[in-house]
Order: structure tokens, then sequence, then C-alpha cells
């Protein structure tokens, strides 16, 4: 991108996550023009939303219902609504280090009560200080807000097991890694859906969209079909639901790949993983991987010819080097 001065940059800020198919998509362009050209916004539901709605649906694991909002922030607020209607309890975990808007109840200090994210004896705590008043646990899966910081392996899965313990409702907060950790979000990817999920502005292209859903028998808590008000004219509008062709486009254009490194030893899989032992291993997709290898040699990079061998850099390996794989890749 370019600023005004005519500087060029390569961006990774990616307007803090949802353009995921980079800047000023021609598809993306199109449709909206052709929304625009019927109008821009009715204060009653449209077909398009109907449509996002399937996607949603189809691809987060934990949604059964989805409601519309204008943004993460207030999806965020909607989703702690609900929890509340839901349990009729008041009180709500969150993580220090994890952004989930700016209401009031987000922005609290750890002092305050705040649990430790990676520490599940702290919400055990509170849960035992606070026995029947905590109507949910909110949390980022991979903190996105602090830096990246994903979790340990058996720290979610404690969570769920606490929170099902004690009758309070998991909150996945997935504004940023929805569609991007994987195509189902983070639940997906860490095989473990919670009771409810929110997203922001990765499901409308970039423009000012969030949602929440979860459990049919939450989401029927919020109304018409139940108590809880909630409404927005401009939620789920028709621009916003055009938009968000980019996230099938995003889906046919990746690959699912997983890998890390330690030191000068590294390696990666062309499957979703996690990857943790064989088992997981064999389910990479080998004829994809040879049609990368194939395609890398032709690049003049040289891995090892088999999706079950490690790589390995040494001190003659340069930074350029390096730049010029990941280009070729």
């Amino acid at each position: 991108m370019w600023d005004i001065d005519g500087n060029e940059y390569i961006d990774y800020v990616s307007s803090w996550g949802p353009a995921i198919i980079g800047h000023a998509d021609g598809e993306v362009f199109a449709a909206l023009a052709e929304s625009m050209k019927k109008g821009t916004s009715f204060g009653a539901s449209c077909f398009p939303e109907n449509v996002l709605a399937e996607i949603v649906i189809s691809a987060v694991p934990s949604i059964e219902m989805v409601r519309f909002v204008n943004s993460g922030a207030e999806a965020c607020m909607g989703v702690l609504r609900l929890a509340r209607a839901f349990t009729g309890r008041e009180k709500i975990i969150k993580f220090e280090g994890c952004y989930h808007g700016h209401a009031d109840p987000f922005l609290v200090k750890a002092r305050s009560g705040v649990a430790t994210l990676g520490l599940p004896d702290s919400p055990s705590h509170l849960f035992k200080t606070n026995k029947g008043e905590v109507a949910a646990v909110i949390l980022e899966p991979i903190v996105g807000n602090a830096g990246f910081i994903p979790p340990k392996p058996e720290f979610l899965n404690a969570i769920r097991a606490l929170t099902k313990d004690n009758g309070a409702l998991l909150i996945f907060d997935e504004v940023m890694t929805e569609f991007r950790l994987s195509y189902g979000g983070a639940q997906d990817y860490f095989g473990l859906t919670p009771d409810l999920t929110t997203l922001g502005k990765i499901i409308g292209g970039g423009l000012p969209v969030g949602a929440y859903g979860g459990r049919r028998d939450i989401m029927e808590m919020v109304a018409p079909a139940g108590p809880m008000y909630q409404a927005g004219t401009l939620s789920g509008n028709p621009l916003v639901a055009q938009a968000s062709r980019h996230i099938n486009a995003g889906k046919k254009a990746s690959h699912c790949i997983c890998g890390g490194y330690i030191n000068g030893m590294f390696g990666f899989f062309f499957t979703e993983g996690p990857v943790y032992n064989y088992e997981d291993v064999k389910k990479s997709d080998t004829a994809k991987f040879g049609k990368f290898h194939r395609r890398m040699l032709e690049e003049g990079v040289f891995f090892a010819p088999s999706q079950f061998e490690a790589g390995f850099t040494s001190l003659a390996h340069t930074p350029e080097d390096i730049k010029l794989t990941i280009t070729a890749a």
C-alpha cells in the first residue's frame, strides 16, 4: 500500500485482520457497487444477510443461530447480555491481555479479579469464591491484542471442563481468529466447541460488521424469539452482507498448513493441525506436498522430497536466502 506522500509499504496490519485477501479486491468492489444500486440500508432483513448467516453457521462449529451487529465490540456487548440472561447470573470472568472492545465490563484490571491467561487454577479460584454467580468465561482462544500468544494445549480443555462443571457458559472471542486461523476459527483448529462465539469485521471484508452466535437454546433467548432485546438499524445491512463473498474466495484460495521450528530445525505439514503425534502427521495432504515440492524446486528451493522429513538451516544460510524462500512459497 502507499501513503499520501507516495511511500510504499508491505502491509502486515491488514486493517487489524479482515483484509484476508488483500485490499481493494475487484470481486468485492463489484459486489458492493451492484448492491449500492439497490440501496444501502433498509432497517429490515435482506436476502444477502441470510446468505451470510448460512456461511457463518456452516463454517463455525459452535454457531447454530447467529445475530448480526455492527462491530466486534458490539458483538461482545451483546453476548455478555445474552450470557447473563440465559444463566440468570451477573458475573463474568475475563483474562488479562484479552481485548473484547471498550465496554466497561471488559476494561477491568487484573487486580479487580481478572483471571490470568494460561493458569487454569486462576479461574477455578474465582468460581470457588463466587459459587453459583458466574455467568460465563470469555477469552480470545489465541490472544491477538497482547502480541501473538497461543495457549498451552491443555489450557482451553481445562477451561471448557471448568465452565461445564460450574454451569457457566464458555465464550470464544474469534474477532481475530475466525477464517484466519482456519476456516472454522480457533475452535475448529483446536477441536473444542464453546457455547457462544463472537465475530467481527473479517466476515464483511473489513466493512463495519460483527456477529454473535452459538447453541440454539441459548440464542433463542434473543428477541423476537426470546425476552432479551437487541436490535440495530444497520445490522446485517446489504453492503456488508455482499462483501462477505470474500470469505468463500479466501477458503478456495487457502491451503491448510501448520508447522514450527526450534533453532536450526523446522518442519511443516499440509494439514490444519495441530500436529502432536504420528497419527496427526498421517492426516497430511501428501499429493499437495508433492506439487509444492516440485514448484519449489523450479524456484531453486530444495526441500526434502517427503512430507515426513524435517528441514534444517545452517550458518551458511543468509537472511536473503530466507526471504527468497518465503517469496517462492
